[in-house]
Order: C-alpha cells, then sequence, then structure tokens
C-alpha cells in the first residue's frame, strides 16, 4: 500500500507529513534543532527588515490618506465659499468688490438714513466752481447728439451702508473729479466708491471723498483722484420754459441699466414740493425717473444741465407716472460752490416780506409789488419798510414779480447791503436793507 509524504520547512525545522493508508487521519512528523548564531542574526535582521517596510508601508498610507482628506476638505471648504458669497450677495452684502447686477441687490429709495454719514471727508477750499453758461447753441441738438455730449461725464455713485449699499447717479464738473449727486444716496454711508465709463464701455473705479453735503437741498459734492475727466456743461435752468424738450440719464432700477436715456417736457418751472417737512424749489418735468436715477443730470435740448434729479412723487396706492423732479441748477450753484468752499451750505439771506405775486401801476404809471406782511426783526422790518408799501427796485434794478427779486437773492450773503426804492403814500423813498439770515 502506497503512503503519500508532503514535506514543509520553516524557520524552526522540518515537517513530515504522511497517511498510513489512502484515505486515514494523517500523521506528522517533525524534526526541531537550534539554529546557528549566524543564521539565527539574519533572520532577526530579516525580521526587522520587513517590520521596517510594514512601518514604511503604514506611514504613506496615513500621509496620503491626510492629504486626500486635506484636500476634500479645501474642496468642500471652496464650495461652501462659493454657495455662501453668492447667498450673502442675494441678500446685498457688498465686500468692496463690484456688487452684482440685478435689482434685487441695491436700494434707493429717495429717503435718508438715520445713521450717521462716515465717509471719509476731502479739505475745503479748493478753487474749483461751478459755472453756468446761458444757451449759445444756434440749433438745438437730436436726443443721440445730446447724450453723446453729456453722458461721459455722468457716473454711477455706489455707497456702503453697513451689509447693504446704494446705487446713484452723479455728474462730474470739474477735470480733476469734483461730482454732483443727491445726498440722499449716500446718506448714512461709510464708504462711496463712484464707476466711469469711458467710450469704450469699460468701467474704472474711484475711492470718492465727500467734499460737502446739505439734507435740506437734498445735495453733496464728491471727489475723486483722477485728471482730465469729461466735463458736464451746466445752463441756467431759469432760462427753461414749460414745454422745453428735456433728457435725463442715469441708473434706473439699479446697475443693470446703467446710463438710461429717457426724455420729456419741462412740466412746471419753480414748482414748490414738500420734502419731509422741507419746501424744496423744483423742475417738473415727465421724463422717465425712477429709483437709481437719483443725482444724475437734467439736460435741456443744448446738451446743458439744467437740473439734478431728485424726486419722483410716489403713492402707495396709485401708479404714478410722468411725475419727476429735479433740483433747478440756478439755485443748486450757489449750494454746491459754498460747498467746495466751506463743507456747508451757509446761512441763506432772506427778505422777511411777504411781496404780492401781481404787480400793480402807480399813479405815476411805475410798477410795483405790493409788501403783504413783514417779519418782526428781520431785514425787511428793520430797513424800515411797512406793510402796504410797494416795491418798485431792488439792488438797483426795477423788479415786476417776485421771481426777479428771489433771483436777485440767490447772489447775496448775509451781511450785504441792499439798496431798495419804495413808494408809500404818493412818494419813493430809498432805504437799505441789510441781509440777515432766517432765526432758528
Amino acid at each position: 500500500m502506497a503512503m503519500r509524504f508532503e514535506r514543509r520547512q520553516d524557520e524552526d525545522g522540518v515537517t513530515l507529513v504522511y497517511r498510513p493508508w489512502a484515505g486515514g487521519e494523517p500523521v506528522e512528523l517533525r524534526c526541531e534543532r537550534e539554529l546557528p548564531e549566524r543564521m539565527l542574526a539574519e533572520r532577526a535582521r530579516e525580521r526587522a527588515r520587513t517590520s521596517e517596510k510594514q512601518r514604511r508601508r503604514r506611514r504613506r498610507r496615513v500621509v496620503v490618506g491626510t492629504c486626500l482628506l486635506g484636500v476634500l476638505i479645501c474642496l468642500g471648504l471652496g464650495i461652501w465659499y462659493m454657495v455662501w458669497s453668492h447667498q450673502s450677495s442675494d441678500y446685498g452684502y457688498w465686500d468692496g468688490d463690484y456688487p452684482p447686477y440685478g435689482e434685487d441687490y441695491y436700494w434707493d429709495t429717495g429717503e435718508f438714513s438715520q445713521l450717521e454719514t462716515t465717509i471719509e471727508r476731502y479739505p475745503n477750499g479748493d478753487d474749483v466752481r461751478l459755472t453756468l453758461v446761458a444757451d449759445h447753441a444756434a440749433e438745438p441738438l437730436t436726443a443721440g447728439e445730446v447724450y453723446e455730449k453729456v453722458n461721459p461725464a455722468v457716473v454711477t455713485v455706489l455707497g456702503e451702508q453697513g451689509p447693504t449699499y446704494s446705487v446713484g447717479t452723479g455728474v462730474i464738473f470739474s477735470e480733476d473729479g469734483y461730482i454732483i449727486t443727491n445726498y440722499h444716496v449716500i446718506s448714512g454711508c461709510s464708504a462711496c466708491v463712484v464707476w466711469a465709463t469711458d467710450s469704450y464701455g469699460v468701467d474704472t473705479e474711484y475711492e470718492a471723498r465727500l467734499v460737502g453735503y446739505d439734507e435740506d437741498n437734498d445735495l453733496a459734492v464728491l471727489k475723486i483722484d483722477a485728471i482730465e475727466l469729461p466735463v458736464a456743461e451746466f445752463g441756467v435752468s431759469d432760462d427753461l420754459q414749460v414745454g422745453d424738450r428735456v433728457y435725463a440719464i442715469g441708473n434706473p432700477l439699479g446697475l443693470e441699466l446703467r446710463n438710461t436715456l429717457t426724455d420729456g417736457l419741462v412740466s412746471a418751472i419753480d414748482r414748490d414740493v414738500d420734502v419731509d417737512g422741507v419746501t424744496m424749489t423744483l423742475i417738473q418735468t415727465n421724463a422717465a425717473l425712477n429709483s437709481g436715477n437719483s443725482g444724475g443730470p437734467l439736460i435741456n435740448q443744448y446738451g446743458q444741465v439744467v437740473g439734478i434729479n431728485t424726486i419722483k412723487m410716489m403713492s402707495g396706492d396709485d401708479t404714478i407716472e410722468g411725475l419727476g423732479f429735479a433740483i433747478p441748477t440756478s439755485l443748486a450753484v450757489r449750494w454746491v460752490n459754498e460747498m467746495i468752499e466751506f463743507g456747508e451750505i451757509q446761512p441763506q439771506p432772506v427778505l422777511g416780506l411777504s411781496i404780492s405775486l401781481i404787480p400793480e401801476t402807480l399813479p405815476d404809471g411805475s410798477r410795483g409789488l405790493k409788501v403783504m406782511s413783514v417779519t418782526e426783526g428781520l431785514s425787511g422790518d428793520n430797513a424800515g419798510i411797512l406793510v402796504g408799501d410797494y416795491i418798485v427796485s431792488f439792488a438797483g434794478q426795477e423788479v415786476s414779480s417776485t421771481s426777479e427779486i428771489l433771483t436777485l437773492r440767490r447772489d447775496m450773503q448775509v451781511g450785504d447791503l441792499v439798496p431798495v426804492r419804495i413808494w408809500r403814500n404818493g412818494e419813493y423813498l430809498d432805504l437799505t436793507m441789510e441781509m440777515m439770515a432766517e432765526a432758528d
């Protein structure tokens, strides 16, 4: 009967395995012996090498795993940041870079913020001045020509207010970077930037500093550090007549529709409008004005800026169209120049008189404006003017309307001595009115 042997050798000896007969239980015979010192040392070295290889493999696995985990963490953080940034933008957050386009990312309610305006100030006392130029064009310009002339000087104004920002429009009036806008656009803001767009449609962003502002008249002057900027020409708003063609350029509904041109007519001039308890004398127009147009130019048919767009009549219940208003340049020019020089509007001289709007013909054929009331302690009262007197001339010029007197008063300062001729009880009297500020 054949027996099958199987021989196995390991480190400690030799094992023989055989079966005495087919199907029998295997029998193991093992022979062990002491290994020589040389073989034992070699075996120890081999075990050490094997153990070191295993440790190196474990370290490599740990390093590779750590790197992969770091990559996954960085990738996850990147995805989270992108999602967070997008969501933050959706809620109006601005980190100083370009805000996102779209009408959901801005505000321009036309109202003043209750927060303090802390935009960095620009030093006052510069000799730059806003000047007005009378109509000089032989023929009115087309709408396209008006846009081409004025648009390069129209800028986007962005004011940062906490986690949100405002969007408005501004007009450059000096080559070195003086800009007019509405104060409510930057009211309560801590920083402001201006975007100027060149003829190729490329934006240049400038940090803007605040020169001066006046809340009652809703005007502000900004300054950017630049040279050789395109400048708008400013015209005399007193030359406007109802029915004249006018244009507006601005950023209606935020950033996406920037530098939009609209047109319309002068609906009224010298319109007294109550704005939050302050009476403003404004130009009324039916040119389309919307949120974002604030601070932009109202332009006459000769391509001259004749107003700074400020408000649109709105109602909570009704949709109102074609009722926009602009600050006349004939009023704004003085305020702007005072803000450049002093940082704020100086006290305005007042007459202290209420005068009839309708002139009357006097016995000698001359015309005069009847004094209806006199405020005690102000300019007219101190000059000796009485109720019932007729003002015939003011500041050396004959006058036949209250608007003529107000126009002359615009160039006067508190303390100026102004000659006034009146007619009283059949005789003329020459008086001197010292211009005074209205009492607080």
